[in-house]
């Protein structure tokens, strides 16, 4: 599994919000109405410099959360990110979300301007088939904007994400987070994720460690 995974800054998730309520384990993840005003919504081909901006911003906030890099990714050329986003369309088998803000407009490189048609982004999170493990779907970059952090965003592209894997016949959801990131290992914890195996490095070389968590299906649907 690649090493970018869906791991949120520790300050993105609130330890203290009533949108997380405690679950006894495994019990299935309430499916909850995303807060007034937010929506959660598969990233298309055409809304490939909405998913730069936000991808690009991900990483200059949390570069140790993530297994790339933001040197990297803005070297990435227009038509990159535009078949990232083209190929995940016509698979079937990658469902990007974005989280968005309808009350607040945004320019397409995330910069707050007078009202368009494009609702300010919150977050992401980029869920894909595994190719080589069968009923497997792993969630990568996840991250929410600092602004709507104790907002639900989170856990609202975590719902999005599985729902999505139940609806295609997935087995199992994995993704990583890294080590003392105890917000967002919380979170997952309280959604039914596991641990799976000892920690491993976030990227070769890296003094960071991340641990895989995993969300099986059968499991998560019983009430």
């Amino acid at each position: 599994m690649s090493r970018d995974q869906g791991t949120l800054p520790p300050s993105a998730v609130s330890t203290t919000t009533p949108e997380l309520p405690p679950a006894p384990a495994p019990a299935a993840m309430s499916t909850s109405t995303p807060a007034p005003g937010m929506t959660i919504r598969r990233l298309l081909a055409r809304d490939w410099p909405a998913y730069r901006a936000l991808r690009l911003r991900s990483l200059a906030d949390a570069p140790y959360a993530f297994g790339s890099s933001l040197a990297l990714e803005e070297s990435w050329r227009p038509e990159l990110w535009m078949a990232r986003l083209t190929a995940a369309e016509i698979s079937g088998r990658d469902y990007p979300l974005i989280a968005e803000d309808a009350s607040v407009t945004a320019s397409a490189d995330g910069t707050d301007e007078a009202p368009t048609a494009s609702a300010a982004p919150l977050g992401l999170v980029y869920a894909k088939c595994d190719p080589e493990r069968a009923g497997v779907v792993n969630l990568f970059q996840m991250w929410v904007a600092p602004e709507a952090r104790g907002r639900g965003v989170a856990l609202a592209l975590l719902q999005a994400s599985i729902d999505w894997a139940r609806s295609i016949g997935a087995q199992r959801v994995r993704l990583g987070v890294v080590c003392g990131n105890d917000a967002a290992a919380r979170l997952y914890r309280r959604a039914g994720f596991r641990d799976v195996g000892a920690p491993e490095p976030l990227r070769p070389g890296a003094a960071a460690l991340e641990q895989t968590m995993e969300l099986g299906l059968d499991a998560a649907a019983q009430t």
